[in-house]
């Protein structure tokens, strides 16, 4: 069966989506979820949103796809256990480690893998398999052809609708590094909506470099279905109830040929559009798919300004009202915000803090009609009863298998008798359940004397039973006690190196990070005298691991370094060693532990989001901490140029500068299909000498003077003399 799959910060929104025929909703509770800024649910109101999902027969996953710390985990499993022992139907995890724990301990759990966890391929799919998830939820950049491959392995979801992520799925650490707000823990501060230059062709100018458009998959949702999709996830839980009901009306329209596709999409537009939309990276990169010059809502275009006398008119076919309101672009630009003031003939009258001209595209971003419209729908479940009032007998009400008798037998009555009317009016009281009460059977024998008051107290009993059946379902109750872990043994003392150059470096560890996947691995790397590792990415196509296997043949390579779960599969099917990179996000114990298990893991690094407390409680023998060097904060899984690649100056090193004037270097590189891929590091290089018996790992991609940095490794102070800009990271704070 095919899946609408809506998003919900509130329980405004969630009831917005169902009402509006959703199959299924995603929602937060207060902790641990990706979306913190959103309002998330507390116990009651997801005990509420539950209850009127079930009855209304759609799903509720709850969102638990944060990373979490030694410090957390207990309130992570409690939390996950109310969710499930009140009803969800699937818990959506990032942490792929501490997913098969849960599998493990609580099997009858159902587990949707995160988009977080940046499965984009067959190996991200078999872990998932194996961990016992039921489902991934495909990262954002998975080629078409790469969805049906999975497809044939587990269930898959994938996003149609809403705001996209520049970079890939689970990787960013620019919220992080910017400003101490990790994504990875539900707080992105969105750096990536605000204004940049790229030092590209000598131009400067500063524009929503990073800003995507939003996506909007539309009718082609047909190609997804033929690739084996059977989830259709509308992005969106910080955004307002009237775009997820719009959403789903949309969806459902295409999906399901109900209502009007085109008045459907055009209310979408009207309660959120960044970019006029884009088809996504599962087609390929589409001109629309970048939007630098609108960082926001853009709405639907209504007309145009006409300044007559002073005044902003605008003719329209357009019929506004109280409450709507405008964004103005000129030249493609957005130039200012407007209201509605009044109608005057076949025009309407706008105002604008902003001096307007003539021409200028009048777009409409709040259209209260609309809004009114699409949140006016009511759904309600259906509730079948059978009555049974027997004088001298039990009285019972049953609803499908569901059954409740009396406490003591019906009593004759002395006057007036109990009526069918007044029976089925009592059960049409629903005492708020969000139903609608039909009668199968009501069969009414005798003169029956019951008192109001057990009348009303044997329906609340009945609906109360209902309602936590209904919300509950079968699932099985399960009750937490908590994990135990030991520490690592031993310590580590070895320097491991991330390069594209290894002519000048001493080192215990390479790993080689190429410039290009479809190049001879270099003589300065294959004949030095250290352990060699290849990178397998956090973003790899089939064409890249074909590349990647085929530099496995080119000498004596000891293992990858991967920065995505797939990793651990593919070193398992080509016989080599795994050294677990910062990408994989371990940030706790448990994950550790269930790491290690693996039989190929030969070193772990931990998160770089770890500060040195938290960092050296996950040390051992294996264990590794980023020490120094630069830090990667994004890849970058597109070109951010728009593909005009006859015009581009195809540097290996471009500068991301901010408004502040800090300066990103952006390394390009080349696929193994031949097209241009893009890592974002941070302004400020690290500096620091580690964590003690853990191995420092030190990333010189590019760092021009390798040798001093290999040299500095365990003195700070010359660091700081080797970089042009330093930071020691998150290792005194954190983040939060």
């Amino acid at each position: 069966m095919l899946e609408i799959l809506a998003p919900a910060g509130t329980i405004e929104c969630a009831n917005a989506a169902i009402d509006n025929g959703a199959d299924a909703v995603y929602l937060g509770l207060s902790a641990f979820s990706a979306r913190q800024g959103a309002g998330n649910f507390d116990e009651a109101s997801f005990r509420a949103i539950v209850q009127k999902a079930h009855f209304c027969g759609a799903k509720i996953y709850v969102a638990m796809n944060t990373l979490v710390k030694d410090g957390e985990l207990d309130d992570f499993f409690r939390s996950l256990l109310f969710a499930w022992n009140e009803g969800a139907d699937a818990i959506i995890m990032q942490d792929i480690f501490l997913g098969k724990i849960v599998h493990e301990r609580y099997p009858e759990i159902v587990l949707h893998l995160s988009t977080q966890a940046g499965v984009c391929g067959l190996d991200g799919a078999k872990i998932a398999k194996e961990y016992g998830f039921s489902r991934v939820i495909l990262a954002r950049e998975t080629p078409i052809e790469e969805m049906a491959k999975i497809a044939k392995i587990i269930e898959t979801e994938t996003f149609v609708q809403g705001a996209l992520c520049t970079c890939f799925s689970g990787q960013c650490y620019f919220s992080s590094f910017a400003g101490g707000n990790s994504g990875n823990r539900g707080r992105c501060k969105q750096p990536c909506r605000k204004l940049y230059a790229y030092d590209r062709n000598g131009n400067a100018e500063k524009n929503y470099a990073l800003s995507l458009s939003d996506l909007c998959v539309g009718e082609d949702i047909e190609k997804l279905i033929g690739a084996g999709v059977v989830s259709f996830k509308i992005e969106g839980r910080m955004r307002r109830p009237e775009y997820v009901a719009a959403a789903v009306r949309y969806y459902r329209s295409v999906l399901g040929n109900v209502g009007d596709k085109e008045e459907a999409l055009s209310d979408l537009r009207r309660t959120y559009n960044r970019g006029n939309y884009t088809k996504g990276l599962a087609f390929g990169q589409d001109k629309r798919f970048l939007s630098t010059a609108i960082q926001g809502h853009i709405g639907e275009k209504v007309g145009v300004v006409k300044v007559v006398g002073g005044k902003f008119m605008v003719e329209s076919k357009f019929k506004p009202q109280n409450g709507d309101a405008f964004k103005i672009l000129r030249d493609g630009k957005e130039i200012g915000g407007a209201t509605y003031q009044k109608t005057e003939g076949r025009a309407f009258i706008i105002t604008s803090k902003t001096r307007l001209k003539n021409g200028d595209g009048v777009f409409v971003t709040t259209d209260t009609a609309v809004a009114n419209r699409v949140l006016n729908a009511q759904k309600l479940g259906k509730v079948p009863l059978r009555l049974r009032f027997f004088e001298g007998e039990f009285a019972s009400v049953a609803c499908g298998e569901l059954y409740l008798q009396s406490e003591t037998k019906l009593q004759s009555a002395q006057s007036r008798p109990l009526t069918v009317e007044e029976l089925k009016a009592c059960f049409l009281k629903t005492d708020g359940l969000p139903v609608e009460v039909t009668f199968d059977e009501v069969d009414v024998q005798g003169n029956i004397f019951i008192p109001k008051s057990a009348l009303n107290a044997f329906r609340r009993d009945f609906y109360a039973l209902l309602a936590e059946k209904i919300a509950k379902k079968d699932n099985r109750q399960y009750e937490y006690t908590p994990f135990t872990t030991d520490k690592n043994a031993g310590k580590n003392e070895k320097i491991a190196v991330i390069s594209n150059d290894f002519s000048d470096v001493e080192t215990d560890i390479a790993i080689y990070k190429a410039d290009d996947y479809n190049a001879s691995l270099p003589d300065d790397f294959l004949n030095g005298n250290f352990e060699k590792y290849l990178i397998y990415p956090s973003f790899a196509t089939a064409k890249d691991l074909l590349a990647l296997q085929d530099r496995l043949q080119e000498g004596k390579i000891d293992g990858i370094y991967t920065e995505n779960y797939g990793g651990l599969v593919f070193a398992k099917e080509h016989g080599v060693k795994v050294f677990a990179g910062t990408g994989l996000n371990l940030t706790n114990a448990l994950s550790v532990a269930t790491l290690l298990k693996e039989n190929r893991v030969e070193y772990y690094a931990l998160s770089k989001e770890l500060n040195g407390e938290e960092l050296s409680a996950l040390t051992g023998e294996k264990a590794f901490a980023l020490s120094s060097g630069g830090i990667k904060i994004m890849d970058l899984c597109y070109c951010p140029f728009g593909k005009t690649c006859n015009q581009c100056d195809k540097k290996r090193v471009y500068t991301l500068t901010d408004e502040g004037g800090r300066e990103f270097p952006v390394r390009r590189y080349n696929s193994a299909d031949g097209t241009c891929r893009f890592e974002v590091y941070n302004c400020a290089d690290l500096v620091g000498i580690g964590v003690k018996d853990a191995g420092k790992l030190i990333d010189l991609t590019l760092v021009e003077d390798k040798k001093q940095a290999i040299t500095a490794k365990g003195n700070e102070q010359q660091q700081k003399q080797t970089y042009k800009n330093y930071t020691s990271g998150h290792y005194k704070r954190g983040v939060l």
